[in-house]
């Protein structure tokens, strides 16, 4: 298997904060340490893991246990949920539960998780174990219901429509809501993955009865990281929120000091030329509400702080009362928001590391000060494994044509890179001639405009104008010889399109929008400890994998 490795800002949409933490040099590391206490391609925090006293490790371990169970969990995965019972740190990363498993980020996260446990272990000799947080209380169904896979041609959405009249946490919403969509939906899916094994089990998890967005995602990832042992735990439940409800009292009974923090952290970020992940308001607080509405099901409210000091949810209020006696006696139904969710979850577990995308990280640079607050210590957070997977004809037509990623990602369409693939295959003498009077053309323009400019300021414009304009021509002229090879050469829009579509798709990156599941279907069981290899600290930035 080949591997190139390219800076994390070669890639399209990443913001200044998440390129300065992963690449960044000594004054915005310098910087950076303030929001991140810890250096994220080190290895320092696996010799500091915290842990939990033993009452809520057995707690905790009885929990995952049963909903490993569940989850058709083998023998390995059982065994690390042991270890966890007996002092074992874990590596947490975790995701939406998408419909088939969701997008290639998925398998990369689970990868990291798994290959930074492995590493925490050999280096610390404390056990790491690899766990995977479903964030089934997110409200947003339409984000979750769908999946992207590869056509020959083109990129085909599969969704299953699926509705709620309220925000309603996506987690256990069934999937088979009887109009004959999800039937449909794993019928094409199956098709499109020409039948693989995974396909069995896409119909196994989510045809079963009562089957959720949840239960079939978590089914779907043990089984699929079964070898590795990735423990997968849905905390929405009463006994895994009881184990975290301290960090809700918190955010309930410190909701002003808390929103003062975060305002303050907002500024600095700012201030500092960086962004706020998330916008924080006066007023706002960290929790969700989850009541019934009145066709009794689960809804998800934000909660709201008066100026008074009363709470408000929908269009019910409440008292700080009566929300931490709703927190004694159902703490399943208050739910962390963006900002809190980390916080919660490591009072939950033995959390040694967070693993994240460029998302979440940000988010870690404004919950950090949650963290000190409420834990007195902030998690380290590590970047996710990022990679494009080039199956092996793609990989050979890029280096027939000799075109990187980078000039992929910089072409954006189709059409644009299949113009500068004829450029290429343009004859030698023709591109020394074009270069030639280009160069020339250049040479005498700029020595013109500088002495139309040494002769009157206006002059000076004038001719910088006139310049560009013929400068304008001569690129359109290259342009049009290119595209006469493209036209003359019809197999270059052919190979344009198809690196396009597999590297690029839609203008997306590919890790972010094709179905994981689309990868495992081609090359089997395998590509999970693939990845797990390819998830080590020798590539910082971005991998491109050859398959």
């Amino acid at each position: 298997m080949q591997a190139e490795c390219y800076p994390i800002s070669t890639l399209p949409g990443t913001t200044k904060l998440f390129r300065d933490f992963a690449e960044g040099g000594a004054e915005s590391t310098r910087v950076l340490r303030r929001w991140y206490p810890h250096e994220p391609f080190a290895m320092e925090w696996a010799k500091r893991s915290p842990e939990l006293n033993v009452e809520q490790t057995e707690l905790l371990a009885d929990a995952l246990y049963a909903q490993a169970i569940e989850f058709g969990a083998g023998e390995a995965a059982l065994a690390n949920i042991e270890k966890l019972r007996n002092g074992a740190a874990a590596v947490v990363t975790g995701q939406q539960v998408a419909l088939f498993g969701g997008p290639l980020l998925t398998l990369l996260k689970a990868a990291t998780a798994v290959r930074k446990a492995q590493d925490a272990t050999e280096m610390s000799g404390r056990e790491h174990v690899p766990v995977f947080w479903l964030a089934t209380e997110d409200h947003d169904l339409e984000e979750v219901d769908q999946v992207e896979l590869l056509t020959k041609q083109a990129v085909e959405k599969i969704k299953l429509d699926l509705r709620a009249d309220q925000p309603r946490p996506v987690g256990g919403i069934r999937v088979d809501d009887g109009s004959g969509m999800l039937t449909a939906a794993l019928e094409r899916a199956s098709e499109l993955l020409e039948w693989a094994p995974v396909t069995d089990w896409l119909r196994e998890f989510y045809a079963a009865p009562d089957a959720t967005l949840a239960s079939a995602f978590g089914k779907l990832l043990t089984r699929l990281f079964a070898k590795q042992g990735l423990v997968v735990m849905d905390a929405s439940s009463r006994a895994f929120h009881a184990l975290g409800a301290s960090v809700l009292r918190e955010a309930i009974e410190r909701a002003e000091e808390l929103e003062a923090a975060l305002l303050e952290r907002s500024k600095e970020l700012v201030n500092a030329g960086y962004h706020a992940q998330v916008n924080v308001e006066t007023g706002m607080s960290l929790l969700f509400l989850i009541s019934e509405n009145e066709a009794g099901e689960r809804v998800r409210l934000s909660l709201r702080r008066g100026a008074g000091g009363e709470w408000k949810a929908g269009a019910k209020t409440y008292t700080t009362a009566e929300l931490l006696a709703i927190l004694e006696s159902e703490p399943e139904r208050l739910s962390p928001n963006a900002l809190l969710r980390a916080v919660f979850q490591d009072a939950i577990l033995p959390t040694a590391a967070y693993i994240g995308g460029p998302a979440e990280i940000a988010y870690f640079a404004q919950s950090a000060v949650v963290y000190e607050k409420i834990l007195g210590r902030v998690t380290p957070v590590l970047p996710r494994l990022s990679a494009t997977l080039l199956e092996p004809g793609i990989a050979q037509t890029m280096a027939a044509h000799e075109v990187s990623l980078a000039q992929v990602l910089e072409a954006k369409t189709a059409d644009e890179l299949a113009v500068r693939l004829g450029a290429r295959a343009m004859p030698i003498e023709g591109k020394r001639k074009i270069a030639a009077v280009g160069n020339a053309m250049d040479t005498e323009l700029t020595a013109l405009t500088e002495y139309m400019g040494a002769m009157s300021a206006d002059l000076g414009r004038a001719a910088g104008v006139s310049a560009n304009k013929m400068r304008y021509q001569m690129n359109r002229l290259r342009r049009m010889a290119a595209a006469f090879e493209v036209q003359k050469e019809a197999s270059l829009k052919k190979h344009a399109t198809a690196i396009m579509l597999n590297v690029f798709p839609d203008g997306h990156l590919q890790e972010r929008l094709l179905a994981g599941v689309g990868f495992v279907a081609r090359h089997g069981e395998g590509l999970m400890e693939l990845l797990v290899e390819h998830a080590g600290q020798e590539c910082p930035g971005h991998r491109v994998i050859t398959l």
